[in-house]
């Protein structure tokens, strides 16, 4: 055997392979691990040319893998959104939005795409409109709060030219005055279509914009210690115009997150002819180890989308559901193509497996790996049905940002095991853990694990029952291995063993021992992905082997709050650090959050910078 390109050594590997649970150092080459035990068995393979990285003592685990994300749609608009996950008052929120105001050159907006909740914020609401208009009387501002409704200010209004005249759109609301006039709130009754269709009336960013953007999102998931995920597809996210960016990164040997990809339709009572399209011209499983084709979904028929909006009453599916989703489901069937479906109640559920039953009589589905998505309110006795056809359920952490709706409209007691995950486990069920970001719940996984391992909304409810919470290595098996099954790589991916690709990350704190309410603030010291280090933090910077340009364009949020929990470390870090004069600053208080932030902010005029930095709070302005 040739001398391996990377070993890691003086580390602590959980490596979930129950032949050989832990391990002190492993070797890897040609993306995969061809050594993993004791460092006296691996430190000999090394060559002149191995790297070799020292962890001096750190924990090792799988890279995660998200059963639900939406990567694609995503990353296209990453670079345009500040992003509120994580920040946990609306005093600092704002204080975010109005420096991003002022930095936002027309026509562009600000937009705050999901991924937070009001029950984070200290204050425990959302801003009002009147907020909104003071820190942005002219700059449109778009805000999106899960999928229940979108507050936008007297400037977005204008733009999207809603008025007294504009009807009511199907399945929302557009909020009114007295006299008829909007108001700036729009609410999903029960679906999302007016918060979709208002959001992409926005500009979008370039095509090289996109790309760049792309790789900032696939780099942030990397410092979280993402290393793979399942793409859902998404509304407004079509086959295969808006693959483009994403088959280019692939294509340029760029990705830094190994993807699967499920083809969603976006055309109501068209979907039988979508799919009849792409079974023609797409293949299941084309693609390799970064970007591969998964199947169908998460949307099949329009007639079965029952939208998770708990403040709203469960909506009930139109009569036509079977007749369309059988449609669909029998070609899918026929052509071998796994599906997932989105599906929020048990309602839904019961009616969709007669449908699956009905074709399972005709067109076995044994082997076809296909799954339910969410699943919240799902019955034992669906999870019996799903079992006895070999299908999956994947459940992601909504309820650790909606528990608290839940909980208000069904009572304390649903929503104990609202998703029922622990008994879905029992069961035998296949299953594992995602985010379903990131418009409703972050992307950050370290909040899903905190959820499945102490039951608690990001608000701090305590929701479930320890016998509805997972272990720390069950969990763990959920964002990793569990995952695997989904995208029909088992015995690829999610472990760290001999064979298997070479995906493992190092995070910032010891996930085994650290305390339950530290696991969501953890974030990664050191990724690796197929054997190259995609990102590198601290004592590991040095090993970094993609380099991300600058996040394009110059105003970018991504370049002045960095990631999901920056905004925190940098209030902390300011008051920390002693003020400073203005002229010898250098941002060293750490507010910006972001490496880039500083040598950019310096092209702004001074009366900006004093106005920018003196809304995040940086002490040297005060002087």
């Amino acid at each position: 055997m040739s001398a391996p390109e990377l070993i890691l050594h003086g580390g602590r590997f959980t490596t979930l392979d129950r032949s050989r649970p832990e391990a002190e150092a492993v070797a890897i080459a040609d993306g995969t691990f061809v050594a993993v035990g004791a460092a006296a068995e691996v430190m000999p393979l090394a060559g002149p040319q191995t790297r070799v990285i020292d962890l001096k003592g750190r924990r090792a685990l799988p890279g995660l893998i998200d059963n639900h994300l939406h990567i694609i749609r995503g990353g296209l608009n990453y670079n345009m959104e500040l992003r509120w996950d994580g920040v946990r008052s609306l005093a600092d929120a704002m204080a975010m939005l109005k420096a991003q105001v002022a930095i936002t050159p027309p026509p562009q907006w600000v937009r705050v795409v999901g991924g937070f909740t009001e029950h984070q914020f200290a204050e425990k609401r959302l801003p009002t409109i009147e907020e909104l208009n003071a820190v942005a009387p002219d700059t449109p501002v778009f805000l999106l709060h899960l999928y229940d409704r979108a507050i936008l200010n007297a400037a977005a209004l204008r733009v999207v030219g809603y008025t007294r005249d504009t009807p009511e759109p199907p399945g929302g609301e557009i909020v009114r005055d007295a006299s008829g006039n909007p108001i700036g709130l729009l609410l999903a009754k029960p679906n999302a279509s007016i918060l979709y269709a208002t959001l992409a009336k926005g500009p979008k960013l370039p095509y090289d914009y996109q790309l760049n953007s792309t790789r900032h999102f696939m780099r942030e998931l990397n410092r979280l210690g993402v290393t793979g995920a399942i793409d859902a597809g998404g509304g407004s996210q079509n086959y295969p115009e808006d693959y483009a960016v994403i088959e280019q990164l692939a294509a340029e040997g760029k990705l830094t997150i190994r993807l699967a990809y499920n083809l969603f339709t976006q055309k109501p009572k068209q979907e039988k002819d979508d799919f009849l399209n792409w079974t023609r011209t797409s293949k299941y499983k084309q693609g390799d180890d970064y970007f591969r084709h998964n199947g169908a979904g998460e949307m099949l028929v329009f007639s079965a989308a029952d939208f998770e909006d708990f403040r709203q009453p469960r909506p009930d599916m139109p009569p036509e559901m079977e007749g369309d989703l059988e449609a669909v489901v029998r070609i899918l069937a026929e052509n071998r193509w796994p599906w997932r479906m989105h599906a929020t109640y048990d309602e839904t559920i019961s009616r969709a497996l007669d449908v699956f039953e009905k074709v399972n009589r005709d067109i076995p589905l044994a082997g076809l790996n296909w799954f339910f998505d969410h699943a919240e309110t799902i019955s034992e006795r669906s999870i019996d049905r799903i079992a006895a056809l070999g299908g999956g359920i994947a459940v992601q952490h909504r309820m650790a940002y909606q528990g608290e709706y839940f909980v208000e409209r069904y009572g304390a007691a649903a929503a104990q095991a609202t998703p029922p995950v622990a008994r879905i486990l029992e069961r035998g069920v296949k299953t594992s853990a995602g985010t379903d970001a990131t418009r409703v719940a972050s992307y950050n996984p370290w909040v899903s694990l905190a959820w499945l391992v102490t039951g608690k909304t990001v608000g701090g409810l305590g929701i479930y029952p320890r016998r509805n919470c997972l272990d720390r290595e069950t969990a763990l098996r959920m964002w990793t291995e569990y995952v695997t099954w989904f995208s029909n790589e088992e015995g690829k991916k999610g472990r760290i063993a001999v064979g298997q690709l070479a995906d493992l990350i190092v995070p910032d704190r010891d996930y085994f021992a650290c305390a339950e309410d530290d696991i969501a603030d953890t974030t990664s010291l050191l990724t690796v992905v197929g054997g190259r280090v995609t990102y590198g933090a601290g004592d590991f910077d040095r090993w970094n082997e993609v380099e991300v340009p600058p996040a394009m364009p110059e105003w970018s949020p991504v370049r002045v709050y960095g990631g999901f929990g920056a905004w925190a470390q940098a209030r902390e870090s300011t008051r920390q650090a002693p003020a400073q004069a203005a002229c010898g600053c250098s941002h060293g208080c750490g507010v910006h959050g972001h490496d880039h932030a500083t040598a950019w902010s310096s092209k702004l005029p001074i009366a900006d910078l004093k106005s920018f930095w003196g809304a995040l709070g940086c002490s040297c302005w005060a002087i």
